[in-house]
């Protein structure tokens, strides 16, 4: 299996998608500091999880999402639930 995840910055706020066959792990890498674009904003929780039976498949949805504010807007309205 392979994944999407979505994981936030705990200081900034803002958002890293990636996808990985083990987002937990990647999540460990990236507080770790071992990803140069995303030390700067440490530390980061796992907020989204997608899954997919091929790495194909997960890397098109991960360019995807990237591409298209459209996706991320429903994304973030998925994640932090309706406003009322």
């Amino acid at each position: 299996m392979y994944y999407v995840y979505i994981i936030q910055s705990i200081s900034t706020g803002g958002w890293y998608i990636g996808s990985s066959g083990d987002p937990a792990r990647r999540l460990y890498e990236h507080n770790r500091g071992t990803t140069r674009s995303t030390k700067p904003f440490i530390p980061y929780k796992l907020i989204y999880t997608e899954k997919y039976s091929t790495k194909d498949e997960a890397l098109k949805r991960e360019f995807l999402i990237k591409k298209s504010g459209r996706i991320r807007k429903e994304l973030k309205t998925k994640i932090s639930g309706p406003i009322v």
